[in-house]
C-alpha cells in the first residue's frame, strides 16, 4: 500500500493496521539498489521464525515509491533517511521496533538507533558502512562497469522501472565523489543504546571487517559480530539459514 510521508508517496509491503500491537515489529531497510520486492521471501521467513510483525518500504526514488525530488545527494543523505524513518515510526505508531538494514539500509538503521534511541529495541545490520573504504569504492567502480557492459540495468529495471538510471547514479555518483571520501558516522555509534547484531560476509566485496569492528566496539549497547564464511555482500540471500537462525536467537534474547 502507498502512504504519504514527508509529502512523498512511499510504498509499504504491509498495511500498518494489520500489524499486531502485541508483537515487536521488524522494519526492513533495503540497500542502495534495493526495494521491497528484492527482499523476496526473506522477511516472510523471518516473520515465521520469530513470530514478529514484519514491514518494509521502498525509500523515495526506489521501487514503486515516488521519484527522487533532487538531482544530487549531499553527504548527509543517509542521516536524512534515518530522520524519515523516525517520521515513519511516528506516523505508523510502530512500537517495539527492531531494524534490519542491508548495506545503505544498515547505515540508516544505525543512524536511526542513534538519533531515536528510545524508539528502537534492537538493530540488525548486513554489510553496513560507517566510513568510506577503498574496497567499497573499488566494488562500486566494478558495478559501474557491469551496468555498462552487462544486463544489470535490465535486471534492475524490473523493479525500479523508469527510475533505474536515477537509482544507479544516485548511489555511484555520491559514493565516488571526492566530497564523499570524508563521510563518516562513527561519531554517532556511542548513542546507540540497544543491542545490535552486526552481520557481514567474509568475502564482502564492498567493505572490510574494520566496519564491523568499529560498530561493535563503539556502540553503547551490547553488540555482537557475525562473520559468515564464504559469502559476500548479501548474507540473507547467500546463506539465509545462518542469518535466520542468528536473527531468531538475537530477537529471543531481547525478550
Amino acid at each position: 500500500m502507498d502512504l504519504i510521508i514527508n509529502s512523498h508517496r512511499l510504498r509499504f509491503s504491509t498495511n500498518p493496521k494489520e500489524l499486531s500491537i502485541h508483537k515487536p515489529t521488524i522494519v526492513f531497510l533495503h540497500d542502495s539498489l534495493g526495494c521491497i520486492e528484492l527482499w523476496r521471501d526473506f522477511p516472510k521467513k523471518i516473520e515465521i521464525a520469530t513470530g514478529c510483525n514484519v514491514i518494509s518500504y521502498d525509500r523515495q526514488g526506489y521501487g514503486k515509491s515516488s521519484e527522487f525530488s533532487i538531482q544530487k545527494r549531499d553527504n548527509d543523505y543517509l542521516k536524512d533517511e534515518a530522520k524519515i524513518l523516525g517520521n515513519i515510526i511516528d506516523t505508523l505508531a510502530l512500537k517495539q521496533i527492531i531494524l534490519f538494514g542491508h548495506s545503505d539500509g544498515g547505515s540508516i538503521a544505525l543512524l536511526a538507533a542513534a538519533l531515536f534511541p528510545s524508539k528502537i529495541l534492537g538493530v540488525i545490520t548486513e554489510g553496513a558502512h560507517v566510513f568510506v573504504e577503498k574496497e567499497t569504492l573499488f566494488g562500486i567502480k566494478e558495478a559501474v562497469i557491469s551496468y555498462q557492459d552487462t544486463n544489470l540495468k535490465e535486471k534492475l529495471s524490473k523493479y525500479h522501472g523508469d527510475k533505474t538510471d536515477s537509482v544507479f547514479k544516485m548511489w555511484t555518483e555520491t559514493w565516488l565523489s571526492k566530497d564523499y571520501l570524508s563521510w563518516n558516522i562513527e561519531q554517532y555509534l556511542y548513542k546507540i543504546q540497544c543491542p545490535s547484531l552486526i552481520i557481514q560476509g567474509a568475502n564482502d566485496e564492498y567493505g572490510t571487517f574494520d566496519q564491523v569492528h568499529s560498530i561493535v566496539n563503539n556502540t553503547s549497547g551490547t553488540s555482537e559480530a557475525l562473520i559468515i564464511p564464504d559469502i559476500g555482500h548479501t548474507p540473507h540471500k547467500e546463506n539465509a539459514e545462518i542469518v535466520i537462525a542468528n536473527v531468531t536467537q538475537f530477537i529471543d534474547d531481547l525478550a
